[in-house]
């Protein structure tokens, strides 16, 4: 392998807090100066490596849980060398997470299916694993993705399509090959946002015959996955994907606009720890039809400006002009849209 790639590998298994990836690389380093006749090089790196006990690693407090399981080196691409999943630490829990009852029944019961999974196994039954959210931006689906992984005490994995998607031939359905195998060898959750860039219909006269390749592998992937975590592919545009990939995946979740009811839970939810001189209800009726990422960003603004002000609590004055604020954004972007 060559010694640039050793190299990158050896510094993000360190940033990562991976001491036996950190080892392993080191291991790898050695050998191929051991291959070039470097033996006193060699023989002082190994003392060296002998004689560190444990890898002394950054690590944060939360690391320790369960969830921070120790991974294999993450893949890269070999264009640019660059890592083609990021490791996310879950910190969102369900109480962040505001869902409509049926979502939430379902993701309840994707739950109790993994805690269960070996009741399933004994009868020949596998949990469901591959699941599609789907719906307008701004709606919860990468949040979602977060505390599930929080959930289910994994690792997760958020697939980069900027390092996935290559100008190489051949190359983008590779590294494709290369993320699924490295979920299907340990428990993750596996993200694929923006699943539309890589998920296209192939009959888009836009699509080149290398995409629509890649489609055709992509499906076989998705079908054949059969790894202990699971995959969570995430899109805006739903209508884009290809027909086909509907069938691959055991559970289709829509995250639609919040209703008035859950309008208000959330805005309960963003004053949890600041203080509001009215009550969420009363303003759900002003923020419907607004997403929930839309719906925070009036919330914090809110907060923001009356602990600028020196202020204890966000009054019905302040929470509207934040309303307006967000409006205005909102009208420039379907301007910029169209």
């Amino acid at each position: 392998m060559p010694r640039g790639e050793l190299l990158k590998k050896l510094f993000y298994s360190y940033a990562h807090g991976d001491g036996d990836g950190f080892h392993d690389v080191a291991g790898e380093i050695i050998r191929d100066e051991e291959s070039k006749n470097n033996r006193v090089l060699a023989n002082a790196l190994r003392r060296n490596l002998g004689s560190a006990q444990r890898l002394p690693v950054p690590r944060d407090p939360s690391a320790e849980r369960e969830s921070s399981r120790k991974l294999a080196i993450v893949p890269f691409e070999r264009e640019k060398q660059l890592p083609l999943v990021d490791i996310v630490q879950p910190e969102r829990r369900a109480s962040d997470l505001i869902l409509d009852r049926n979502n939430q029944r379902l993701l309840l019961s994707l739950l109790n299916e993994f805690r269960q999974r070996e009741t399933l196994g004994a009868h020949g039954l596998r949990s469901r694993s591959r699941l599609l959210f789907c719906g307008p931006p701004g709606c919860g689906k990468t949040l979602c993705a977060e505390v599930f992984a929080n959930e289910v005490k994994l690792p997760l994995l958020s697939a980069s399509m900027d390092a996935l998607v290559s100008s190489l031939l051949g190359e983008t359905a590779s590294n494709l090959r290369k993320i699924f195998d490295y979920a299907a060898a340990q428990p993750v959750v596996l993200l694929l946002d923006e699943f539309d860039a890589i998920a296209r219909l192939r009959d888009d006269e836009t699509l080149n015959g290398e995409l629509r390749r890649v489609v055709n592998s992509l499906l076989t992937l998705i079908e054949k996955f059969r790894g202990q975590g699971y995959v969570i592919a995430a899109t805006n545009h739903e209508k884009q994907l290809d027909p086909a990939i509907w069938r691959r995946f055991d559970e289709v979740v829509f995250f639609g606009k919040p209703s008035v009811n859950e309008i208000g839970r959330l805005v309960n939810l963003k004053f949890r720890n600041f203080a509001a001189e009215f009550e969420p209800a009363e303003m759900a009726k002003f923020l419907e039809g607004f997403s929930h990422a839309e719906i925070e960003r009036v919330c914090l603004n809110a907060i923001r400006r009356a602990v600028l002000a020196q202020h204890k609590s966000v009054s019905s004055r302040r929470f509207l002009e934040s309303i307006s604020l967000e409006t205005r954004r909102r009208d420039i972007a379907t301007k910029l849209q169209h």
